[in-house]
């Protein structure tokens, strides 16, 4: 029971700051049809810019700062590089955001280096909240929870209940229509990959110093959040927000059960000795298979779902 609660806990607080990476591709990915492999380097950019920022004025000035100016150079991506290779179709703009994504990692590497960064927990919330079974669950995780909730239901609102979040919804689809009324559809394209850049910003200012600041975490977290995207549904945020919660859970139930399917065998009656046929493949042990989960199941979904991945954008 112990484990359980603990992994449940974990697997929510990896599973919101999943949502909070994922929201932003969301939106971008189902209304401008940009496969956009950069995305995951705004999270790496929010993480550096914000230990970068917090050395001179803390932490929370950080946590607004460091999302505005990934939103500030997502708005230079769109209007100067998208913008431009947009005409040249959807496999011009895959290329040019996976240059983007290898250029943004060399210069990290340039600016703050090959090893991992000191970016840490701020002294204010790095204290125990509760405890369970003797496990001590941090205020910075319930901060995490926290904010990632309040992103969602600030993101729903806005796009349910406000003018602008109207016409992004109808320029999703009717495009020419937004236009015949007087709106400005690129802006409104810029708009959305520049919140949506930003979105990526802030889950790097919270979840930079969760787990590791370092050059290689966006190569980390990028397949995954295209798992959840895809898993979720284009343009789903509800689905966007469920997909990253059960993507949380699995991964992290999988790292904590040490477990094998030949441990599995073992209590319907059938023992794996190392002259079984694919001995090897059913001793791995869970965790590993664990790591490989998103991988697979990206795979699987585009076998079942092949068509139809790629948005359109009109104008």
């Amino acid at each position: 029971m112990e484990v359980f609660l603990v992994s449940l806990l974990n697997g929510l607080v990896y599973g919101m700051l999943l949502f909070m990476l994922s929201s932003g591709l969301t939106l971008i990915f189902s209304m401008m049809g940009v496969l956009n492999f950069a995305h995951a380097s705004a999270y790496m950019l929010g993480a550096y810019f914000a230990f970068t920022i917090s050395l001179y004025v803390g932490f929370w000035p950080a946590l607004i700062l460091a999302p505005l100016l990934c939103g500030l150079i997502g708005a230079a991506i769109e209007m100067y590089g998208l913008r431009r290779v947009h005409k040249n179709g959807h496999i011009a703009e895959l290329l040019f955001t996976f240059g983007l994504a290898l250029i943004i990692e060399k210069c990290v590497q340039m600016t703050w280096g090959l090893v991992a960064v000191p970016y840490r927990v701020p002294a204010g919330l790095d204290f125990p909240l509760f405890s369970v079974y003797g496990t001590n669950f941090h205020a910075y995780r319930a901060f995490m929870l926290l904010i990632s909730a309040l992103m969602f239901v600030s993101i729903w609102l806005a796009l349910t209940r406000t003018r602008v979040g109207l016409i992004i919804q109808a320029s999703l689809t009717h495009p020419e229509m937004v236009g015949a009324l007087g709106h400005n559809v690129p802006r409104v394209f810029t708009l959305v990959f520049a919140g949506g850049t930003a979105l990526a910003g802030l889950a790097g200012v919270i979840g930079g110093n969760y787990q590791v600041t370092e050059p290689s975490m966006a190569f980390a977290m990028g397949p995954i959040v295209f798992v959840v995207v895809v898993f979720g549904g284009l343009g789903s945020l509800t689905g966007c927000f469920i997909a990253s919660l059960l993507m949380g859970l699995i991964q992290t139930f999988a790292i904590v059960l040490d477990y094998s399917l030949a441990d599995l065998l073992k209590q319907l009656g059938i023992t794996i000795t190392s002259s079984t046929p694919f001995a090897e493949v059913l001793t791995v042990p869970l965790p590993r298979i664990g790591a490989l989960l998103p991988y697979i199941l990206l795979v699987l979904i585009l076998l079942v779902k092949p068509r139809g991945l790629m948005g359109t954008r009109d104008t």
